[in-house]
């Protein structure tokens, strides 16, 4: 069985898609997809998908390119839903300078949001790990351009004994056995292929990546036992080659990530670690079930 670690099946650009999207998930043997809410508005959704479709897991928390917008009540909302649901997860919840340092003024993406300065995404971001210590939930954390913060953070406070997820791990490997020590989890996203000369994955090969990326050879570095797999769906698409499954595109013309291309970045992973993909699909099975719990 597949795990898909880290999505956001919610989003209105997979809206039209969400049977299509089930009937895949049963046919590839998908089990759990983590689908993250990010802000107050969108946490319904997610409750009502995992509802609807028994491989939904939910996941609630408030994302650093909203925490510009929150309501002065977005914390006893987001105890009150997860008090209503005892296995959900937290997150989508971190550190995120990129919106501050480097996106662009008119980013689509970012349209009507106050960008919250770092220190204010920090004390959002610290409610919400406290929360998740507390009451020993699965964390994901979200992290561009602020690992350095990241890491002084977790290591200043307590954080879930089951651990957290880097969810599609960015940062430099050189932190990797940092945060494996204090608890972490990382997943692998197949957008990581971009800049890799990748067959497609029918061809099952090992050794393929002879130059290989920063983000790449990060994960040649994470310890087997916190290994895990996500899509970020509908984001970060895989390169053509790599894609088994396709979308229309949405409405700006952007490449809209299909939930079923997990498996091609299952065959990705096991060809970078050298492993065969069974016994790839079997370890992360066990690591998903260790953080996120059994079903």
């Amino acid at each position: 069985m597949l795990h898909d670690a880290h999505n956001h099946l919610q989003d209105e650009a997979l809206a039209p898609h969400l049977e299509r999207i089930a009937e895949a998930a049963r046919t590839l043997g998908i089990a759990d997809m983590v689908v993250n809410g990010t802000c107050e508005t969108d946490w319904p959704q997610v409750h009502a998908l995992a509802q609807r479709y028994p491989f939904v897991r939910p996941s609630y928390g408030l994302h650093p390119w909203d925490a510009g917008n929150r309501s002065p009540g977005w914390l006893d909302t987001l105890r009150a839903r997860l008090a209503a649901e005892p296995s959900a997860a937290i997150g989508e919840v971190g550190l995120d300078r990129w919106i501050l340092d480097s996106a662009r003024p008119d980013d689509p993406r970012l349209a009507g949001l106050r960008r919250a300065p770092i220190g204010e995404q920090a004390e959002v971001f610290l409610a919400q790990l406290a929360l998740a210590t507390a009451e020993n939930r699965p964390l994901t954390i979200h992290c561009l351009q602020a690992y350095g913060l990241l890491d002084e953070l977790l290591h200043a406070h307590p954080v879930p004994a089951r651990g957290f997820l880097l969810h599609a791990y960015g940062g430099p490997a050189e932190l990797i056995a940092r945060f494996a020590a204090r608890g972490a989890y990382f997943s692998f996203n197949g957008y990581f292929l971009k800049d890799a000369p990748a067959p497609p994955p029918q061809t099952n090969t090992t050794g393929y990546m002879s130059k290989k990326p920063s983000r790449l050879e990060a994960f040649k570095r994470v310890p087997l036992e916190r290994l895990l797999v996500e899509t970020d769906a509908p984001a970060m698409p895989l390169p053509p080659a790599w894609r088994t499954h396709k979308l229309p595109t949405g409405p700006d013309g952007a490449t809209v990530n299909h939930p079923g291309n997990l498996e091609a970045a299952y065959a990705a992973l096991a060809a970078l670690r050298g492993v065969p993909l069974g016994e790839l699909t079997a370890l992360v099975s066990a690591n998903f079930s260790r953080l996120f719990g059994p079903r």
